[in-house]
């Protein structure tokens, strides 16, 4: 007790806490991106379910992590050394989840781009996948964003109650944000493709990190917000296009 009211009451804890929830919500960005792509794939009636169930589990693998600190220092610990590179458990789950995130993406794309789907495939992408499917595909990828996040935490404060107040709070911000993300993606079309090639640049970094290439995360999120940015711009030309087509209809 006498250590919870020691935390309450030192302006560093609060300061730690405010910067690891900022950083804590950042990195769920790439979580809720995959999550939103892959839960419209489902029947309507399914979408909400699942990204609730989505970010459920990523809450419990991150509660599940903070548990078990002493054990994530040591997935950072060097396994083996490949012509002097050194590889741990962190790096091959990065690595692994990168290459998944890389060809979960590429084939999206594909499949929106491509202009003759095969038989069975021309199902608009609603239903084309299976709801156990879904989870286990998130689940895969809430497990690397999961150690990601929790490894950055660690990183900046070693008190176990910071760390679980801002991983509860990031996770109730996604689960406030899933649906009106989700949502606004699936009515936006151009948004779909914009965020499978976020999930690309994010996989892609992942590879790099796992192989100790060290890609400052303000780079990659300063992209993406100057990528949303000028969609966001494109697609404020398109509606103004639109309403001054139909304005002569108006008029006659």
């Amino acid at each position: 007790m006498d250590y919870l009211i020691g935390l309450a009451v030192d302006p560093a804890i609060w300061a730690a806490l405010a910067t690891l929830i900022a950083m804590e919500i950042v990195l769920g960005i790439d979580n809720l991106i995959f999550i939103s792509i892959l839960t419209n794939k489902l029947p309507p009636d399914q979408r909400t379910r699942g990204r609730r169930i989505g970010i459920s589990l990523a809450l419990i693998l991150r509660l599940g992590l903070v548990s078990t600190v002493a054990f994530i220092v040591q997935l950072t610990a060097p396994l083996f050394v490949v012509f002097g590179q050194g590889f741990s458990w962190r790096d091959l789950i990065l690595i692994a989840g990168g290459l998944f995130l890389v060809w979960k993406a590429t084939k999206e794309i594909h499949h929106n781009v491509d202009a003759d789907p095969e038989p069975g495939a021309a199902q608009s992408g609603a239903a084309v996948l299976g709801f156990g499917a879904a989870i286990v595909q998130i689940l895969v990828l809430d497990l690397v964003f999961s150690i990601d996040s929790i490894i950055t935490a660690v990183g900046m404060t070693d008190h176990i109650p910071v760390m679980v107040i801002a991983v509860v709070v990031a996770v109730l911000a996604m689960l406030l944000a899933a649906d009106p993300l989700a949502n606004f993606i699936q009515r936006n079309p151009t948004i779909v493709m914009l965020a499978l090639g976020f999930l690309l640049l994010i996989g892609t970094t992942l590879i790099a990190e796992g192989f100790g290439a060290h890609v400052p995360k303000g780079y990659i999120y300063a992209a993406m917000a100057f990528s949303a940015g000028i969609e966001m711009l494109n697609m404020v030309s398109r509606n103004a296009r639109r309403k001054r087509r139909a304005q002569p209809g108006d008029g006659e």
